[in-house]
């Protein structure tokens, strides 16, 4: 695992500076701690930092083919990169080293952009083919990896993290309103976007290209997808054989390490089933790392526990207090743009407890997407079936009756279904309502995003699914967007910034693919979440372990908040000193913690969200 940064001047007279590289280059050393390594020529910079998990010897970056015409730097793992070097050796293609980078720059000396179709794994790279004149990059599919990129009229730059590419000289930090509204509608930042206008996101499963001799354009491809195709004829046994074998496998593959190699280990279906299945091939114990917290509550360590002693694996756990405010700063810094996903606190505890013991970490993170184990999807399942009057009536009456409701006792899904359209994105629970950011913005603010409202990404693509099945469509939304710009991104950013390695097995593209043929009534069967996957895994875990209700790795801050972290928050948002004061009405906000505190509503995600937000202002003002 790696970071990666680079510069392109158009202009192949303009050459990148080797210093700005490094600067570049050093501000991700969190990502790449063992090494680093540079290729300038003339007008194209490369850097990289390293990070040694395969070949540790001689895999030095960037790397180039064998005639030095085409070097790559490379952020990942290609877990078939085995049989995809046999598949090469055969072709003639001679190799100095036994990494799997210097397969990806064979491959693409033979397939060109296509040698993304073979990869299996979780990727960020870019190739620089000095012959074509052509600067080539991608990203895996479900965008485990990341990648930022800015463009201009003179300079491509880029880099794994927004961080390096700030680092660069000529590069514009506009915030994007839009961005700052998409942050606040769902707590972070999708479509594409970063905060900063000219920084964008490559989509996943996305390649692009730069050809330098054709008008130096800036081209993106998506070359994978998610498709939904139910089969039907299969028998719900057949299934069960299948997910096995396939999960199985993919677990199997993401054990290849040179390095100390563990577990996260939450007490859920998915955690557990990944355990369970390393310790299925593991000759020695596995090592699992746990967080908990003292409010019982919160607290699922006892879970955890019991599948570590029927697997009798390495266990080690970690109880997190409300002092971890402290970790804030640290946190702005890691993600650099707004990030409200508050489980981001235990999942930068749990990564640096890890990294005490190991350097590669397996993780259940995917499932909840694939096999719909969210429960929001069955209240959306029962909101979707009930909800059959007219939008109009709902609009108008039921709306009218939902005005009235006191705050302390409205529900989110009380209020989506006396207001709200079925078909709405409204379905998918907004952190700040637009109603309320009506009242969060500022007039000038709220003037200028009239036009642009962060729920229309999310309901442009329930639209335009090519599913009609009410479920697949919401797991789609969720892949396309939470998974990969929250989930994924909150797991590599503090994994990385405690230079640790977390792979995902439930997401590698094959196991996806199959998830993507079972028919969601054995997704979310009846009242049962994760109906097929919790019978496939059942003969590997305890039953307490299925059966028990799922509560995410959320965290008490509705308690911190009011207890410990109460002078902490006004001191930050209520003083009148604050950052977001430019952007946000204080009065409003003054309101929000005034009623949190009281215990009138439980406003504790909106107001971390705000904390966060006034704390990345400070350090960008």
């Amino acid at each position: 695992m790696c970071g990666i940064t680079g510069k392109l001047y158009f202009d192949q007279h303009h050459h990148v500076n080797y210093d700005e590289l490094k600067k570049m280059t050093d501000s991700i050393i969190h990502r790449g701690p063992d090494d680093e390594g540079y290729y300038i020529k003339n007008n194209v910079g490369l850097g990289f930092r390293r990070l040694s998990i395969i070949d540790l010897k001689s895999g030095h970056q960037p790397l180039s083919n064998f005639d030095k015409s085409i070097w790559i730097t490379f952020n990942g793992e290609i877990y078939n990169f085995k049989e995809l070097k046999s598949d090469l050796l055969k072709k003639g293609y001679k190799f100095r080293t036994n990494s799997d980078t210097e397969v990806i720059v064979n491959l693409y000396e033979e397939y060109g952009e296509n040698c993304v179709h073979y990869l299996r794994g979780m990727f960020a790279f870019v190739i620089w083919d000095e012959r074509q004149k052509q600067l080539f990059g991608a990203r895996d599919r479900f965008g485990i990896k990341p990648f930022y990129y800015y463009i201009d009229k003179e300079k491509f730059v880029w880099g794994s993290e927004i961080k390096a590419i700030n680092k660069a000289k000529g590069i514009n930090k506009e915030i994007d309103l839009s961005a700052l509204d998409l942050y606040l509608t769902y707590g972070y930042i999708t479509h594409g976007k970063s905060i900063f206008t000219e920084i964008k996101k490559l989509p996943q499963a996305h390649y692009f290209t730069i050809d330098l001799n054709k008008n130096n354009r800036f081209n993106s491809v998506q070359y994978w997808d998610i498709y939904f195709q139910p089969d039907v004829y299969k028998t719900e046994e057949e299934w069960l054989e299948v997910i096995d074998c396939t999960l199985s496998e993919s677990v199997k593959l993401r054990l290849m390490s040179d390095v100390p190699l563990g577990a996260f280990l939450s007490g859920g279906i998915d955690s557990s089933s990944i355990v369970a299945l390393m310790s299925k091939y593991s000759s020695k114990p596995v090592k699992t790392f746990s967080i908990g917290f003292k409010e019982s509550k919160y607290n699922e360590l006892h879970y955890a526990r019991q599948i570590a002693e029927r697997y009798k694996t390495d266990h080690h756990e970690m109880i997190v207090e409300p002092e971890s405010i402290e970790l804030l700063p640290k946190l702005v810094k890691a993600y650099d743009e707004p990030f409200a996903d508050s489980s981001a606190i235990p999942t930068y505890y749990v990564s640096k407890f890890a990294r005490e013991y190991v350097t590669v970490v397996l993780s259940g993170d995917g499932g909840d997407e694939l096999f719909a184990g969210y429960n929001s999807y069955l209240k959306l399942k029962n909101i979707y079936r009930y909800n059959i009057m007219p939008h109009y009536f709902n609009k108008y009456f039921w709306g009218g009756i939902n005005n009235i409701i006191p705050h302390r006792i409205k529900g989110k899904g009380i209020t989506y279904f006396l207001s709200k359209n079925k078909n709405n994105v409204g379905a998918y629970f907004s952190l700040w309502t637009e109603k309320e950011r009506s009242k969060l913005y500022k007039p000038d603010i709220l003037q200028i995003l009239k036009n642009s409202k962060g729920e229309s990404y999310k309901k442009s693509i329930i639209e335009n699914s090519s599913s009609n099945d009410f479920i697949t469509k919401m797991q789609e939304l969720d892949m396309r967007t939470y998974l990969v710009d929250d989930i994924l991104t909150k797991v590599d950013r503090v994994s990385m910034q405690n230079s640790l390695e977390v792979r995902v097995p439930i997401l590698d593209h094959k196991f996806a693919e199959l998830s993507f043929q079972i028919p969601s009534n054995l997704k979310l069967k009846g009242n049962q979440n994760k109906y097929i996957l919790t019978k496939a895994m059942s003969k590997y875990l305890p039953q307490k372990i299925l059966t028990h209700k799922k509560h995410g790795f959320s965290i008490p801050l509705r308690l911190w908040f009011k207890d410990d972290l109460k002078d902490y928050i006004n001191n930050r948002l209520n003083s009148g000193n604050n950052f977001v004061c430019d952007y946000l009405n204080n009065k409003y906000i003054s309101k929000i913690t005034y009623d949190h505190n009281i215990g009138q509503r439980d406003f504790s995600q909106k107001i971390w969200s705000l904390l966060f937000l006034d704390l990345w202002l400070e350090n960008n003002k």
